[in-house]
């Protein structure tokens, strides 16, 4: 199947006069299932709809805009695969030098807040007359009034900013569906689920939470406003929310209830070309398919409930899989494509061995409005079930062509080490690991742990020895790379040393560290604006300032030598100064001279000599 046309030429040659929606997208136009701008376009072209794809139109003039012609039905917005401000900015707020979603990877082809910028363009360019419906990560997480880090206050509702008609959040193939036909036989579009409008008053029955004017003014109104809408998103059990602008009042519909396996297999079934748009070859193609071009999505939603993570509040907390039959299908034709070379770099999703809801009344009840599944201890109603997915990896291993399955993407560990049989475990380890496997305990600290959402240490310590003795069981050499995450909400200075001396401990240096990132939509970044958990009341020590985040990341680096004076001025600032110096327990050197001079005739240990080298 073609690509879906970018220019004018490519409307005529398919004998197109105008198309029924123009797709604005912040992305370049790559036609692969990972990109929700192909995901949404191909299901609209598969319902009989024309769609023209205006990937990254340049904002300085109206040029771009004008590009396509006019639609006959309205415009679809979205910033890309990630909120722009995530994309151009790291946590400290500096800008970042590429753009993996852009051609050669070059920084700057999408504007800051490209669903608001992009709306407005289109405003200035055909005047209100058209309809203009925005989804996407940027749109669903800013639906309601937010806290905006970037800016440091509390914004409208997105919708709002950007003057557009109608929000779709989540994954959002079935609302676009609906919204689409509404548009075309020319009906109202309120009352989709899984969208949000603008409207003069509040429906009857609805929800109201503190007004966008309350949570701007108030933390504490602020905190009552998330912990509505964190209960309440559900689709079986949740209510429509209400809250009001300075001249409209938003209001949310319930989320769309998730697609079932049958409706899962048919969007991924849909014609993608797999690959960018050929016009990007000469910029050198867009660096982020090679992240997903030969990876298969088995899964969406997560019940893991990790405080830090959007996905719940995006996808939600029901798990959606697809078949068997669909999965080996479409490895079988990734055989077949031009430069598949055997390796499946990844199948799984949010959480890879999650395949199914938590437990049976998931999907009756809706999920529980005051627990998780996984913490603060497993419910006893969850479902442990990864059979399921080990036997797709034998199988998928099996296709003639295939030579290795990777599982790359999220595993929780938790959810592993409840399983009573071993065969997942086995099959994973023997076959299924490309080195080394990538888990996510994030911090040591029950406190911390607590505010993350997260299992305690004794969880992960539990895996890690079972991971190794598989693997000594198996004759494999494989390493565990757990990712950790520094100045969460509730992590003080001494919380960093405690997990830099369990790092310590069991030998690990993080090549990287991921500082918290308060993006909006998530129970962590409500705690860092209002300085308490939303859900309880319960304060929570925010990290202070720059430099307290910088002496947390670089506590979790602590051998490395540029990071030593910081390390030393955390180690005294949190009453530490005994972790200075050259003892067993010791995190970095002393300020001058260098370590005792070993005895002529004695070599220094391996560790010594790493500890030397700052590895």
């Amino acid at each position: 199947m073609p690509f879906l046309p970018t220019t004018r030429e490519e409307m005529l040659a398919r004998g197109w006069q105008k198309p029924d929606f123009i797709l604005v997208s912040g992305d370049a136009y790559v036609d692969h299932p990972s990109f929700g701008h192909a995901l949404i376009a191909r299901v609209l072209e598969a319902d009989g709809f024309k769609v023209a794809i205006l990937a990254q139109p340049r904002v300085a003039d109206l040029g771009d805009f004008y590009r396509l012609g006019e639609p006959k039905l309205g415009f679809l917005v979205a910033a890309g695969n990630i909120d722009s401000m995530v994309n151009h900015y790291t946590s400290m707020k500096r800008p970042r030098s590429s753009d993996v979603y852009s051609p050669g990877g070059k920084a700057g082809l999408r504007p800051d807040r490209a669903t608001i910028v992009y709306c407005n363009k289109i405003h200035e360019a055909f005047g209100g007359r058209y309809p203009i419906v925005i989804g996407g990560i940027e749109a669903s997480l800013r639906r309601f009034a937010h806290y905006d880090y970037w800016s440091n206050k509390v914004r409208h509702s997105v919708l709002s900013d950007a003057g557009a008609d109608l929000l779709l959040y989540g994954m959002a193939e079935r609302q676009m569906r609906q919204a689409a036909r509404r548009l075309s036989d020319g009906l109202p579009l309120e009352g989709i689920a899984g969208s949000c409008v603008l409207a003069d008053e509040m429906p009857e029955g609805a929800l109201e939470i503190p007004s966008f004017m309350a949570v701007r003014d108030s933390k504490a109104e602020y905190a009552r406003a998330f912990k509505t809408q964190y209960e309440e998103q559900d689709p079986i059990r949740g209510r429509t929310l209400c809250q009001r602008h300075e001249k409209k009042v938003l209001v949310a519909y319930p989320p769309a209830m998730p697609l079932s396996r049958q409706e899962l297999d048919e969007v991924y079934a849909l014609p993608f070309e797999r690959r960018a748009h050929p016009s990007y070859a000469v910029m050198g193609g867009v660096p982020a398919l090679k992240e997903v071009e030969w990876s298969i999505t088995a899964t969406r939603g997560c019940f893991g409930g990790c405080n830090f993570c959007a996905l719940g509040f995006h996808q939600g907390r029901i798990v959606q899989s697809r078949s068997e039959e669909s999965l080996l299908g479409e490895a079988a034709a990734l055989v077949k494509q031009k430069g598949f070379k055997g390796y499946i770099h990844d199948l799984g999703g949010p959480t890879a061995n999650f395949r199914y809801p938590a437990c049976k009344k998931q999907l009756e009840l809706g999920s529980c409005k005051h627990r998780q599944c996984l913490v603060p201890e497993p419910c006893p109603n969850l479902i442990v079930q990864e059979h399921e997915f080990a036997s797709i990896l034998r199988k998928m291993r099996g296709i003639a062509g295939i030579k290795k399955v990777f599982v790359r993407s999220g595993l929780r560990f938790d959810y592993m080490m409840l399983d009573k049989d071993e065969t997942f475990w086995r099959e994973l380890v023997e076959h299924h690991i490309s080195g080394q496997l990538k888990v996510a305990p994030e911090h040591v600290s029950p406190g911390v742990l607590r505010r993350m959402g997260k299992p305690g240490c004794a969880v992960y310590e539990a895996f890690r020895q079972k991971y190794e003795a598989m693997n000594e069981r198996l004759g494999k050499e494989q390493f565990l790379v757990p990712y950790f995450i520094s100045a969460h909400p509730g992590s003080t200075l001494k919380d960093a040393i405690e997990l830099a001396l369990y790092l310590k401990r069991i030998g690990h240096q993080p090549e990287q560290v991921q500082d918290f990132y308060p993006t909006p939509g998530t129970l962590s970044t409500a705690m860092w604006h209002t300085g308490k958990n939303p859900l309880t009341g319960e304060p929570v020590y925010i990290p202070g300032g720059e430099e307290e985040k910088l002496m947390q990341r670089a506590l979790l680096q602590f051998q490395n030598p540029l990071n030593h004076a910081l390390v030393r001025r955390a180690l005294r600032k949190a009453g530490r100064a005994d972790l200075i110096g050259y003892g067993p327990r010791c995190l970095v050197p002393p300020e001058k001279g260098g370590p005792p001079k070993l005895r002529e005739g004695k070599r220094a240990q391996p560790k010594q000599r790493r500890a030397r080298q700052g590895r």
